[in-house]
């Protein structure tokens, strides 16, 4: 595979190819024909049920940037806009999952965010750069499965190959949620994906319950690497350290771990948002498997019980199961006691994870998806969403 990153590396061998509505085969010198060239068909509306193809390419080669744009909706529309990755020659998909998580943002909401594999540029250009190789073929389908109608822009940019290496691996991205997880028992972000391979890395959303634990984060991530069953290989030390921060987990970025989107109520008294996401990418410390590999993250949270209400700590330590070493009594000016305790949240997981051979994942549940992501009272709708909300009488292209 050329090796696109070295600026001065001509990738003698590939041919480059995009992949549009006027194109979407890739095909050399046939782009932006319509009109005599003066400015084409970039759209098409798609109604409500409507299936398409973005391309369908035949290999080898390598996907290299997605950009696709829609305009914004409420929260459950948003999230029913979801793609397909079929390889070669296969019946069941590789990639099954709603669009806007694909890049990096769960709920149904979007924000800028900007990382070293994703961007949503503005909150409304969406760009993903994993690389996809295929040996044969590949074809990217799309569904609008909301009840709007609505102008969709995309491009897939993709490279011609002389060949196929077998050290390349598939892409595969496979949607989950629980809603709620179940106390004691670890969401699951990746499983049952056979190696050789690589987990890439996630995107993941936390609804968090109402509760009275002042954090929702404690919860370890943890890796089972070829055959680890009850104990894992790789143990982190708390979901806002995986991510790469510390002592707490707000909204910032960087290249390989951030947190672009986080949902609050500026007159609630809480200390926890009502929706969070995070992202990680194993890009400079990889993730390896030779058979098979399972990534889980638990649900604990933290309590602080201040001495004024020390008189409370019987009735709390009661409604809370305590993880880890249990309570920790004076451990600080103010704090009676501090404690671990199991809890549950509303989680959902892109995983992203490539492998020798293409293999199935599990179709996206849509209706699980859009459950409980609905804005919440306090949410304003945007002033771009509002003038999108007649977007039809607006656009040439039907």
């Amino acid at each position: 595979m050329t090796d696109p990153l070295n600026p001065s590396n001509l990738c003698l061998g590939a041919q480059s190819r995009a992949a549009t509505f006027e194109n979407p085969t890739g095909g050399k010198g046939v782009g932006g024909q319509s009109f005599g060239g003066r400015k084409g068909r970039p759209n098409k509306m798609l109604n409500p049920k409507q299936k398409i193809i973005l391309c369908d390419l035949e290999g080898p080669g390598v996907i290299r940037h997605i950009w696709m744009t829609f305009p914004p909706m409420s929260p459950e529309n948003m999230r029913s806009v979801w793609m397909e990755v079929y390889y070669d020659d296969n019946s069941e998909p590789s990639v099954s999952v709603p669009c806007l998580d694909f890049f990096g943002l769960p709920h149904g909401r979007t924000v800028h965010t900007n990382n070293a594999l994703n961007s949503a540029q503005e909150g409304r250009g969406f760009n993903a750069y994993y690389p996809m190789p295929f040996s044969k073929k590949v074809r990217i389908e799309l569904t609008n499965d909301s009840n709007r109608v609505f102008p969709f822009y995309y491009q897939v940019d993709f490279t011609l190959e002389d060949s196929h290496d077998d050290r390349q691996g598939y892409l595969h991205v496979s949607f989950s949620r629980q809603n709620p997880t179940t106390r004691k028992d670890d969401f699951v972000i990746a499983e049952n994906f056979m190696g050789p391979g690589r987990y890439l890395g996630c995107v993941v959303g936390i609804r968090v319950l109402p509760s009275e634990m002042s954090w929702y984060g404690e919860g370890e991530v943890k890796m089972f690497i070829d055959g680890d069953e009850e104990f894992p290989t790789i143990c982190g030390t708390g979901l806002e350290d995986y991510v790469g921060t510390a002592w707490g987990m707000g909204v910032h970025q960087s290249l390989y771990g951030g947190v672009p989107f986080e949902l609050k109520d500026s007159a609630s008294t809480s200390p926890n948002p009502d929706f969070t996401t995070f992202y990680r990418w194993h890009v400079q410390d990889p993730i390896v498997f030779a058979e098979d590999i399972k990534v889980t993250v638990q649900q604990i949270g933290a309590i602080f019980i201040s001495e004024s209400d020390k008189q409370e700590f019987d009735v709390i330590a009661d409604r809370n199961e305590v993880a880890g070493p249990g309570w920790i009594m004076n451990m600080g000016p103010g704090i009676h006691a501090f404690g671990l305790a199991e809890r549950e949240d509303d989680f959902c997981a892109t995983a992203f994870v490539y492998c020798q051979s293409s293999q199935p994942v599990p179709r996206l549940n849509l209706d699980l998806a859009v459950e409980n992501i609905a804005r919440m009272p306090y949410e304003k709708i945007s002033a771009q969403e509002k003038r999108f909300e007649n977007v039809g009488a607006i656009t040439t292209e039907t």
